[in-house]
């Protein structure tokens, strides 16, 4: 058994749009990123108590977790935690798949170790899921999560890590307004029922449920976003407007309101920033208390969208 729980904040830092960063302009987000603005991301962020970053290989292909090792260069390892993940569907053909990504991730962090890693996808538990368990032994990695799994898969991986004396301890899923599965599919009761912390990326739906965003100002032309939820956004002005209502009355934004609705319901949001602005916005949306009758409300006008934002690399839960 790891020696120490993983300590959980209130919010994490996504960083899936750093991602873009490789190419100004250019990838799934549209952003324009410069290293020294990250950089004050991070002082900022780290100076406000939110010191667990989010990545993955997947992020731009290993650009993601490149640039954020370059922005907490310099920084105590022991002030922050690393997330991030194995993905299957990039496996490479060696004798050990998992750990070699897991080395190239290091090698990419500068760092020697990380302090969750994932099983980013399930696609078979049973294959991926034993090779982890030397990892934890050597101390590269500290704590083992699962993305994207049901609550067989979860159980299963559980099982596999616990015959040798360890377990999953962290869930994460896409989990927002517009998109509840995990908690329709009863995986956040088996959160809760295991003691399991439930991170939910995707809580702002990457920009749409910001209130920043409207048919007539879209989502940046030729990012993939634009194309996943530009044609939708009529669909959600009811409820990002009742969001951006229900913030004006606390000097929040809807954003704000989007993340505090998925604390409302017992989760970590995951929350991408690309601005040092964002963290400024977490400070608000963690002291926001929604009553039962506002996330009633909120989740009543989220079905009404009939809007699904489920991935296309997400299986039904």
């Amino acid at each position: 058994m790891t020696s120490n729980a993983l300590t959980v904040p209130a919010v994490a830092l996504g960083t899936w749009a750093w991602g873009d960063s490789g190419e100004a302009g250019d990838g799934y987000f549209g952003s324009q990123l410069s290293e020294s603005g990250l950089r004050e991301v991070v002082e900022t962020a780290q100076s406000e108590g939110f010191t667990l970053w989010d990545t993955a290989v997947a992020y731009g292909m290993g650009r993601s977790e490149t640039v954020l090792g370059r922005a907490l260069a310099g920084l105590d390892r022991g002030r922050y935690q690393l997330s991030t993940k194995f993905t299957p569907q990039l496996a490479g053909d060696g004798d050990d798949p998992v750990a070699d990504m897991l080395s190239q991730s290091l090698a990419r962090l500068d760092t020697d170790y990380v302090d969750v890693y994932w099983i980013h996808n399930p696609a078979d538990v049973e294959r991926w899921t034993p090779s982890l368990i030397p990892l934890l032994r050597s101390g590269r990695v500290r704590h083992v999560g699962v993305s994207n799994h049901n609550v067989k898969e979860i159980a299963l991986a559980d099982q596999i890590l616990g015959e040798a004396g360890f377990r999953v301890e962290a869930v994460q899923n896409h989990f927002s307004l517009l998109y509840r599965g995990p908690e329709r599919a009863g995986v956040l009761d088996y959160c809760r029922e295991h003691g399991l912390p439930f991170f939910a990326y995707m809580v702002l739906e990457q920009g749409a449920l910001t209130g920043r965003y409207s048919p007539a100002n879209p989502l940046p032309e030729g990012s993939n976003r634009a194309a996943a939820y530009n044609e939708v956004l009529p669909r959600l002005q009811a409820l990002t407007d009742r969001m951006g209502a229900i913030g004006e009355a606390r000097g929040a934004s809807a954003a704000e309101i989007a993340t505090a609705w998925a604390l409302a319901k017992g989760t970590t949001p995951i929350v991408g920033v690309t601005k040092a602005a964002h963290v400024d916005g977490l400070v608000r949306a963690r002291g926001i208390e929604l009553d039962e009758a506002e996330i009633a409300e909120l989740e009543a006008l989220a079905d009404a969208t009939g809007v699904d934002t489920r991935g296309w690399w997400e299986q039904e839960m």
